[in-house]
């Protein structure tokens, strides 16, 4: 096992940032995740459905528990892959740095 430099933590820590958003937050995903804990068909104001899976929301949004499982993917795929998963995280942790520009600026 080895220790990423400093410039490669850096992409794998955005990369497993921008995931945990993908999968906790952003509504693209929004379809899949009201699935997966049972709120699917759910309206706003309405009571949440018996299927409802509270804890696996809690986990799901969770940055100390759901982020640590996305870093901890992202570190052992860098360690089975290390360039094809350092090429693959360049973009995410882009898109972070193109997000936090835009909400600086959108202020």
């Amino acid at each position: 096992m080895t220790v990423p430099n400093w410039y490669t933590l850096a992409l794998l820590s955005l990369a497993a940032y921008r995931t945990f958003r993908l999968l906790s937050e952003d509504t693209i995903l929004d379809r899949l995740r009201a699935r997966l804990l049972g709120y699917r068909g759910w309206q706003e104001g309405q009571k949440l459905p018996s299927s409802y899976r509270v804890k696996l929301s809690e986990f799901v949004g969770c940055p100390a528990c759901l982020g640590a499982w996305v870093s901890l993917f992202w570190w052992v795929a860098w360690e089975w892959q290390t360039h094809i998963t350092t090429v693959a995280a360049v973009p995410l942790a882009v898109s972070v740095i193109v997000i936090g520009v835009s909400s600086l600026l959108d202020k």
